[in-house]
């Protein structure tokens, strides 16, 4: 019976049961639930076939995918158009985008909202097997599906009418709604959000068997990945509105609940150089260590375990809604014979700004915005035992995913044959990511700087989660940093999780940067990267007066601190999320953040995008925002 559904509810999702949603695909009829139709619908009051529902809910995801991609990344300043780069798209990126752009469509976000507003109003809430409520899971996770669909209409929208109660009629569109900005709709939302806390998402199975991709191949899906935790959207509701304490209570009680750790991701340092081999992350005792690039390629599958929400995709145009979002960085997913499946019209690449940002080499030039990446020497037959050494190699993540040849051709760097043409390789799973764990890591990074805690932040880019952070030996973390670990992630429930989980998020790219591991002690420091973040920002006297008059004469405050932490998050959530959709939702929440601290946020916001060429003055908050659909 169980098998039975869960097939039906598949056949949902990939588009072949649309007669069994309320999914509705043209924009006059996005928020229509006919009444005559309610006999078609599952049954709200059973206890299974509401999964019908759910599974509904998470098609409409699928129908907003492209436009949350490129919403969130066009408008970002790591990603650049091409001579190939639809119209579209271009106007994204130069904020010139208007009704007309089909990426600009509130009714898609909406569509997901009144599809949940009727779930919940009409679902029956009282079902119990024994002592176990049946629908909590479920209920829950709708209810965290409507809080991000709204989340997402403040980004892109501003204000935007609001309702919870579902909308039955389509005459009802012509009713006026209250208006309510990302203060009010958190405001709104997050009580209600906040008692089902530490409730799990739904799991109807995982890698489920979803169809038979063109080029060869097998599409799986993981159901308890199309789900959003409610923790999760609930830490993001309070990051983006200022409430950090309650923002870092939420990530962590989604981490301690679920007991997710760090993710075991390495990157191969990809140089023709013999004396370099393995660095210190990619030793041979680590061989089990998933490679970055597994994250995006094997999304699908139960042990990638750094997904924690994706929208997955149809594996082929027959088994319902496709993205375009591989297309545009030149993998066409859905080709008919993998051979063909790599394209030279590449609508979108990475841009100057990105490249210098992860250049290493930059350091050599003075620039203190180059990444370091730290190695220890590989030692013959051994593991790596020699000092550690820093290389101006940049950050292996963008390796990771960049490639001057088709397919998984490693980057040899000053190769005469090395081709011209690049490809972003973030996309063969064809799936859009919402959240990563890293993600979850980095916004927890967010608040507890804001909070004040600069350096428990850079904890878990540096050293990530291990109990020798409290040791007294550990000088340079403050009490109060070692007060908040001890009492959440090393307390007497967690410290057996948590106490060895060594995975710093810097590491991902850059090496060893723990001190730890290996004799010696790596140079990337706390005191040492706020110094150069120092460095770098002094030398804009508009956007930060007076800092370098404080840095010269070592009066920093510790405002100055956690605003060059700030900085370095901003930095490595670049490197992290680098086009995956998120880039311009991350620098909106950043500028709030300033702005609350008193900060030019808006002009630091203009400052980072000014190479997309912007067509409106983006000092004005208002210029932030698409044009809204009445």
């Amino acid at each position: 019976m169980k098998k039975d559904i869960m097939k039906r509810a598949t056949a949902m999702l990939l588009g072949v049961a649309l007669s069994a949603s309320f999914i509705l695909t043209s924009c006059d009829k996005m928020l229509d639930v006919d009444s005559d139709r309610q006999a078609f619908e599952p049954d709200m009051n059973s206890k299974t076939d509401s999964v019908f529902y759910a599974f509904g809910i998470a098609q409409a995801m699928q129908q907003l995918a492209d436009q949350y991609f490129y919403q969130g990344e066009m408008r970002g300043e790591l990603v650049a158009t091409t001579q190939y780069t639809d119209s579209m798209l271009s106007q994204l990126k130069n904020f010139s985008a208007g009704l007309n752009n089909r990426y600009d469509s509130a009714y898609v976000y909406y569509r997901v909202i009144n599809n949940c507003n009727y779930y919940i109003k009409h679902r029956n809430t009282d079902l119990r097997t024994g002592s176990t409520d049946v629908t909590i899971n479920e209920f829950a996770a709708v209810k965290a599906y409507r809080a991000w669909a709204y989340l997402q209409l403040a980004r892109n929208y501003g204000k935007v009418p609001f309702f919870t109660e579902p909308l039955t009629n389509i005459s009802e569109i012509s009713q006026t709604f209250p208006e309510y900005d990302i203060y009010q709709i958190a405001n709104a939302l997050c009580p209600d959000l906040a008692q089902y806390s530490g409730i799990p998402v739904p799991n109807y199975g995982t890698n489920i068997n979803i169809g038979n991709v063109n080029g060869g191949g097998t599409k799986y899906m993981n159901t308890t990945r199309i789900f959003i935790p409610v923790d999760v959207i609930l830490g993001d509701l309070y990051l983006e509105t200022g409430k950090y304490t309650e923002a870092a209570n939420s990530y962590f009680n989604y981490l301690q609940t679920t007991k997710t750790l760090l993710p075991d991701v390495q990157t191969v340092l990809r140089m023709r150089d013999a004396s370099l081999s393995y660095p210190s992350d990619y030793a041979s005792t680590n061989n089990n260590a998933a490679k970055y690039q597994n994250i995006f390629t094997l999304a699908n599958s139960a042990t990638c375990l750094d997904i924690v929400s994706y929208i997955p995709m149809a594996a082929n145009q027959r088994m319902g809604t496709i993205t375009n979002v591989p297309l545009s960085f030149g993998y066409d997913f859905y080709a008919l014979s993998s051979s063909a499946r790599w394209r030279e019209d590449i609508q979108l690449t990475q841009s100057k700004v990105y490249n210098d940002l992860v250049d290493g080499r930059k350091e050599t030039t003075g620039d203190a915005n180059g990444i370091d990446f730290y190695y220890y020497k590989q030692v013959s037959g051994g593991l790596p035992k020699k000092d550690l050494t820093t290389g101006k190699y940049g950050d292996m993540r963008s390796l990771s995913n960049i490639y001057p040849t088709r397919g998984s051709s490693y980057i040899v760097i000053g190769d005469d044959d090395e081709s011209k043409t690049e490809w972003i390789d973030k996309f063969r799973s064809a799936n859009i990511i919402v959240y990563r764990a890293t993600t979850v890591y980095l916004h927890l990074c967010e608040a507890l700087n804001r909070m004040g805690l600069p350096d428990a932040a850079f904890a878990f880019l540096k050293e990530g989660l291990t109990d020798e952070l409290v040791k007294t030996t550990t000088t340079w973390l403050s009490d109060d940093a070692k007060n908040y670990f001890n009492n959440t992630f090393f307390n007497a429930t967690n410290i057996d999780t948590y106490k060895s989980n060594t995975l710093p998020i810097h590491q991902h790219g850059c090496g060893a940067t723990p001190d730890g591991n290996y004799p010696g002690s790596s140079p990337y420091q706390f005191s040492t990267e706020i110094g150069r973040k120092f460095a770098q920002l002094a030398t804009n006297a508009t956007l930060y007066p007076g800092l370098a008059s404080r840095v010269s004469s070592s009066t920093t405050t510790k405002a100055d601190t956690i605003m060059a932490m700030e900085e370095l998050l901003c930095d490595e959530e670049a490197m992290e999320f680098c086009f995956e959709g998120t880039r311009w939702y991350d620098l909106m929440r950043f500028a709030r953040h300033k702005n609350r601290a008193g900060l030019q946020g808006n002009a630091w916001l203009a400052d980072k995008v000014k190479s997309n060429s912007p067509v409106v003055n983006l000092l004005d908050e208002a210029n932030w925002y698409l044009p809204l659909k009445k």
